[in-house]
């Protein structure tokens, strides 16, 4: 299984339009950061996590020309908008792209998307959504198995996911402020787990690095990562900072698990 970080920054990215502080400033390539999303591979399946702004940029940064299937953790913008460019993996399909996600994301996007998902939306051009509602049970795409992780971020219904494939397993949790004692287990003992790490300072709707770094160590991965950073984490830094089981993860890191 390979994990791909396509973006591991904020929903403003970094830099931060007008900001001219030290890490928006940063010659540091790791400190470049598009908007959060990760492909997860095997050898016979790609699934894309979250379809953010900046999709395009990241499909030609990495020559991303076609998926098995999205899935979403959440309705906010900076997961959801560049779903139109998801466009470009329905051309060579015949049939619709699968999506997954929850209730509340799906209502969502048949909101923005209403002609996607309509009955009458058969052109090629356009993207053909396949969607499924998880309701936060385990489901399986091509040979990965895929289980939703409900966490608390801001007011939304969000999920993290952990994915499994040949006895190894990779959890991601891009957007979380608390993880509800009934969802712990699952991510408890991972290969690799990824998660939220926005600021240096304590935020009402995500984790802070040290919030991470702290909750990291409870859950016990063998790696952990630091993901959807903003301009206020410095890669340095934030590296000198982690236990030496962690780092920050950056746009264009690639694990093999």
């Amino acid at each position: 299984m390979k994990v791909l970080f396509l973006g591991s920054g904020t929903s403003t990215g970094v830099p931060v339009i007008g900001c001219r502080c030290a890490v928006c400033t940063s010659d540091n390539p790791r400190n470049k950061r598009l908007r959060s999303s990760i492909l997860v591979q095997t050898k016979s399946t790609t699934i894309l996590v979250d379809s953010c702004p900046d999709l395009r940029q990241q499909a030609l940064r990495h020559n991303l020309t076609a998926i098995d299937a999205v899935i979403y953790t959440h309705e906010h913008l900076d997961h959801t908008t560049g779903f139109d460019d998801m466009r470009a993996f329905c051309w060579h399909r015949t049939g619709r792209l699968p999506l997954y996600a929850g209730a509340s994301c799906l209502a969502m996007l048949r909101r923005m998307f209403s002609w996607a998902f309509s009955p009458e939306n058969t052109y090629q051009g356009y993207i053909r959504p396949d969607a499924h509602d998880h309701e936060g049970k385990p489901f399986v795409v091509g040979d990965l198995e895929v289980i939703p992780v409900r966490v608390e971020h801001a007011t939304v219904e969000t999920y993290g996911y952990v994915f499994r494939h040949a006895g190894r397993s990779f959890g991601y949790v891009p957007d979380i402020k608390v993880l509800p004692e009934e969802s712990r287990p699952l991510l408890e003992g991972l290969d690799v787990l990824a998660m939220d790490g926005l600021t240096t300072h304590e935020h009402h709707t995500h984790l802070s690095v040290s919030e991470n770094a702290e909750l990291m160590l409870q859950l016990a991965p063998a790696r952990g990562y630091i993901t959807h950073c903003g301009h206020k984490v410095d890669y340095d830094a934030a590296c000198s900072s982690l236990p030496t089981f962690m780092a920050p993860a950056y746009d264009g890191l690639c694990l093999e698990i």
